[in-house]
């Protein structure tokens, strides 16, 4: 079983058991987040598909903490210049563990 739900502007695909990386929240280790907006949710019996999202559905998850996501490097260069610059960043995101989907 699997649900597909919308957080901060992406779509993540939620199995139970899964570890993933969603938008930072101010929230503290062990609590739980529910994630309302279920665009599909699919089982043995079928695939639910929302319009635009499934009624009654939801992905419970647990807060494992916060991780950092990979690091992006940023270049300025110009040519005949002896210009250049080299930035970087590195985004933080809540780590969660899926433990139930709530079909609805």
């Amino acid at each position: 079983m699997y649900a597909i739900f919308k957080d901060g502007g992406h779509q993540h695909k939620a199995e139970v058991g899964r570890k993933m990386l969603v938008e930072l929240r101010e929230v503290e280790e062990g609590a739980t987040l529910e994630f309302d907006e279920v665009l599909l949710v699919s089982d043995e019996s079928g695939v639910t598909v929302g319009q635009p999202t499934v009624s009654g559905a939801k992905v419970v998850a647990t807060v494992l903490g916060v991780a950092k996501g990979p690091k992006v490097v940023i270049r300025w260069f110009r040519r005949r210049k002896n210009s250049r610059r080299k930035n970087g960043h590195r985004q933080k995101y809540t780590l969660i563990e899926v433990t139930e989907i709530v079909k609805g």
